[in-house]
């Protein structure tokens, strides 16, 4: 965000995945045929929305609890938490940050997911935080699993958590995916490999073993730029 948070940068695009990635199917089929159109910012793109903030609860941001009916969702726990930022690592507060991901044994809590794997009835996959003053959210969850899906021969998504977030403004909306480190389905993966190579490590959640509670779960490390220079590039 530039000085007086009046304006903001516009996205890195050799930073983003293109429209149209060849060895991701389904971009054929979405990506516009014509160049796009630049549209001036308005005071609606500029300032909010607040997105009813102050009705999140503690519960919204542990996965292992907000859906449990009959006892503790199965998986590994971790906790997943970082720095909501701008371009210049200034801390992004009162951040909505949304996360959804399949459960451990690789299939959504959704009826559009038919993969042959179980549905943990204890773990929706869907949960909620607000950034604090410091930038900061967390959240304690499963380590999700891989899956099959039909993009190409053989095909495994790499696990992954995705995030939606809205900062102070709809410009500063992004959706992305977080992915884990060391998994060796990241090069097989055409949606991780359309992000252009320079930026695909941002992509990438660290191991921190400060974060890791002692007998309870591992600690990931992710921090999310909003815009401008070195932002999280967006989904594929």
């Amino acid at each position: 965000m530039s000085d007086g948070d009046t304006t903001y940068p516009p996205r890195d695009l050799a930073s983003h995945p293109p429209a149209l990635h060849e060895a991701y199917g389904s971009t054929k089929a979405r990506a516009p045929s014509l160049a796009p159109v630049v549209v001036p910012h308005t005071l609606s793109e500029l300032t909010g929305p607040r997105l009813g903030l102050d009705r999140h609860e503690a519960i919204d941001a542990d996965l292992t609890r907000n859906a449990v009916r009959n006892g503790a969702p199965l998986g590994e726990r971790i906790v997943v938490t970082g720095r909501v930022m701008d371009e210049g690592e200034r801390p992004v507060p009162d951040a909505l940050v949304e996360v959804w991901q399949c459960n451990a044994a690789g299939r959504y809590h959704h009826p559009g997911d038919q993969h042959d794997a179980p549905i943990d009835p204890n773990f929706s996959g869907a949960g909620s935080c607000v950034s604090d003053a410091d930038g900061r959210y967390r959240f304690t969850t499963l380590k999700p699993a891989a899956y099959p899906w039909g993009n190409h021969p053989n095909a495994w998504r790499p696990a992954h958590i995705h995030f939606s977030l809205f900062g102070p403004a709809t410009l500063t909306r992004l959706i992305t995916q977080m992915y884990f480190p060391g998994d060796p389905l990241l090069p097989l993966d055409p949606i991780f490999m359309s992000t252009p190579a320079g930026a695909r490590d941002r992509l990438v959640a660290a191991y921190d073993h400060d974060v890791t509670m002692p007998g309870h779960a591992l600690g990931y490390r992710f921090d999310i730029v909003l815009r401008g220079r070195r932002a999280t590039p967006g989904e594929g």
